[in-house]
């Protein structure tokens, strides 16, 4: 299951209007302005819940989104990137993926499980941040005590031995942060975990497993502590992390994240049209309706055991999308097509969204080949009329095979850019221009061949 970090922005989403949002979704993601639009009413919403009394904030839920369009269209990346813009844990599931209740396979619960990991490594990696600076402290002056042990002094020597010990010490700190001590090695006592078996009980699931022996034995999963010689850096380093969570209340941390995933959190569920369906008595049907019915509890509000306490699902902000090809939303059992009240409609992408996803975000593809054949002294230059070959040999290929979106300019310009890719190191110093010649020349024999483009493109 993909999970994604959110990471910080220069803007706090707290001030944001839904325009400024827009405005910040915009830089990476081309057109599908009702869909931005939805997700921004949604997120400054939540803004507004926290400013409510606590008697009634607790009764505003949020408003869940739908998100109905073929793929590759952008409905996952603007889910990502308003994660991230609000700096909320955020992860991506897949319908498809779980199977209801009796069945062997992933139950529906551990999205809220996964979330709740992922906003302990969030909070965790805050907490590390603040104590950074006192850790590394901490840490250089147990490395320091390892390369200057102590030397017995004599009352008389004891005020003279004492200051030139600490401009000794002072001086090999320098050192140290120089990186004149790099090559040296030290011995530290370095805790290894140990992994005691267990006879697995059948229908377990691995996550009752993992609560289950934590809580009872904790002790059996500390490990024991173990001499290793090791350089200078590699040591510095571990004791940094150990310095580090000593610094760092856990406690704290799993309480925080907890709040974080309660009031802030968002999931994605994606391909929620894979499960669309009514019982009609046996069949697959009974499968996807049973799942659609193990997934309604925890979008209505419920509460999920995890190794860091009981999580509510109250409030979480659930964002469901798929591209009803086959099925339509009204397929879903009609509980779960009322959870999810905002329904935006995703527009296929045309040439003239493609020539603009190649140049216009902070991330377009172009702006990333560039920068990656800079690494290696290549400078990369595209013309215009390459661009629009770009689009439109990608556009001809998603009307003639499956019609992937955005995607396919990802295959296309790997193929594109394949010669140059391999022979970069040779070329360090040199220009290339990429020009619609160019691109005609790598590209237009495999798209005029429908075989050849279906598996190469």
């Amino acid at each position: 299951m993909p999970i994604y970090l959110p990471e910080t922005t220069t803007s706090s989403s707290a001030a944001l209007t839904p325009r400024e949002i827009v405005a910040e979704l915009d830089k990476y993601i081309v057109g599908q302005e009702r869909a931005k639009r939805a997700v921004a009413i949604a997120l400054r919403n939540r803004l507004r819940r926290q400013k409510l009394p606590p008697d009634l904030a607790e009764e505003v839920v949020p408003k869940n989104i739908l998100m109905i369009g073929p793929t590759g269209v952008g409905k996952t990346e603007i889910a990502r990137r308003l994660a991230r813009l609000a700096h909320s844990p955020f992860i991506k599931v897949e319908a498809s993926k779980f199977t209801e209740v009796g069945y062997v396979g992933r139950d529906v619960e551990s999205m809220v499980r996964d979330l709740t990991e992922l906003s302990v490594d969030m909070v965790r990696s805050e907490r590390q941040a603040e104590v950074r600076e006192k850790a590394k402290a901490n840490a250089e002056e147990r490395i320091l005590d390892l390369l200057l042990p102590p030397s017995p002094m004599t009352p008389s020597e004891d005020a003279i031995g004492r200051e030139h010990a600490e401009r000794t010490r002072e001086r090999f700190r320098e050192h140290l942060r120089e990186g004149r001590f790099d090559n040296r090695f030290v011995e530290i006592d370095v805790r290894e975990k140990s992994f005691p078996s267990f006879e697995i009980i059948a229908g377990s699931s691995i996550e009752e497993i993992d609560i289950n022996v934590k809580d009872a034995l904790p002790g059996l999963f500390q490990g024991r502590s173990k001499k290793r010689r090791l350089g200078v850096p590699e040591a510095l380093d571990h004791l940094l992390q150990e310095e580090e969570q000593k610094l760092i209340d856990m406690d704290s941390v799993a309480r925080a994240a907890l709040e974080r995933v309660e009031q802030a959190g968002i999931i994605f569920v994606d391909e929620i049209d894979k499960i669309a369906g009514r019982e009609g008595g046996h069949g697959p049907d009974v499968s996807r309706e049973g799942v659609q019915r193990d997934i309604l509890p925890i979008v209505e509000g419920t509460t999920v055991n995890t190794k860091y306490g009981m999580v509510r699902t109250d409030h979480i902000l659930f964002i469901a999308a798929g591209a009803f090809h086959v099925s339509k939303p009204s397929d879903l059992i009609p509980e779960l097509q009322g959870r999810f009240p905002i329904r935006v409609e995703l527009e296929p992408l045309s040439r003239d969204d493609f020539i603009r996803i190649l140049t216009e975000p902070k991330n377009a593809l172009i702006t990333q080949y560039v920068a990656l054949m800079g690494t290696e002294d290549v400078t990369l230059r595209f013309t215009h009329d390459a661009i629009e070959r770009v689009a439109d040999f990608a556009s001809i290929v998603n009307e003639r095979t499956e019609n992937i979106g955005a995607r396919r300019l990802h295959t296309v310009m790997e193929k594109l850019l394949d010669e140059i890719s391999f022979e970069a190191p040779d070329l360090k110093g040199k220009a290339v221009t990429i020009d619609g010649a160019y691109v005609d020349r790598m590209l237009a024999d495999i798209v005029k061949n429908e075989d050849l483009s279906r598996y190469i493109l």
